[in-house]
């Protein structure tokens, strides 16, 4: 399988550790997807040119991740304040909006679009403004959607009808609403639809089918980016064509493992500044 992920990109900063690790939904499905067998796993996005946006780049260079088409400006990169709860629950207290990324909005061209029509799937993410281009994109190739836990009827109806998976964060929703809602997504056009949620485990619908997967029992030190992991791992066995209730227990077994270092893939290194 040969993987891209398009858009945010982030340093977590743990600042009663004083490290910041490499995150963001859509980096973060880039690099585990590659640890989890992807063929080829390519990244586009944008960084600035502070120690956070070289952390990030050289992560990616090391975890072996098609940078090609990354694009660098002059500016601070992403960057979110990370607390954790006595749980290990991941809070976020703080960013910088986005860095760089915030007023440089992404902008593909031609040989971007042919090089992302190379690849069997796409991810991104509702941060990472590319709705536009998406009505174009899904001509040429599968795309996989994360609306986190931020998305609106309307932004609903600008998306679904041009993904083929979309995943939810449904910690707050009832089991009724998160019915409700992949009913509602169901029929705007997407055909595999996950809410996750968290202890509760997830609920997965396919054209209609509903699955429900339990969470993998686990030590939790820190639980950023085990959303990240499910969805990752989901994809790639999905795509290998491994039955459904197979990719969802692999998929809950990796977000657990995940639970167990601190950062969705490690790679902690002090904050400079």
């Amino acid at each position: 399988m040969r993987l891209i992920a398009i858009g945010d990109n982030v340093v977590d900063y743990y600042k009663d550790r004083g490290e910041i690790f490499p995150g963001g939904n859509a980096l973060n499905v880039a690099v585990l997807g590659k640890r989890y067998q992807a063929a080829v796993s390519s990244y586009i996005g944008i960084i600035g040119n502070d120690q956070a946006a070289e952390h990030v780049k050289q992560t990616l260079l090391l975890e072996n991740i098609d940078i090609s088409r990354l694009r660098q400006a002059f500016g601070p990169n992403g960057e979110a304040i990370v607390s954790l709860n006595t749980d290990g629950d991941r809070v976020f207290v703080g960013s910088n909006a986005g860095g760089v990324q915030a007023y440089m909005g992404l902008r593909l061209n031609q040989q971007d679009k042919e090089y992302i029509a190379s690849h069997d799937l796409l991810h991104t993410s509702i941060y990472s403004n590319l709705e536009h281009e998406l009505p174009e994109l899904h001509q040429k190739i599968a795309i996989s959607f994360d609306f986190s836990n931020r998305w609106t009827d309307s932004y609903l109806q600008r998306v679904c009808p041009y993904i083929d998976y979309g995943f939810f964060s449904g910690s707050d929703l009832t089991e009724d609403e998160c019915l409700q809602l992949i009913q509602q997504v169901h029929q705007l056009g997407t055909k595999v639809i996950g809410v996750t949620r968290g202890a509760l485990g997830a609920l997965f619908s396919e054209e209609g089918r509903l699955y429900r997967q339990q969470i993998v029992e686990t030590e939790v030190v820190d639980t950023l980016g085990a959303g990240d992991s499910f969805i990752a791992m989901f994809l790639i066995k999905y795509h290998q064509n491994v039955e459904m209730e197979d990719a969802l227990q692999q998929a809950s077994l990796a977000a657990s493992k995940t639970c167990g270092h601190y950062g969705a893939f490690g790679y902690g290194v002090a904050k400079v500044g």
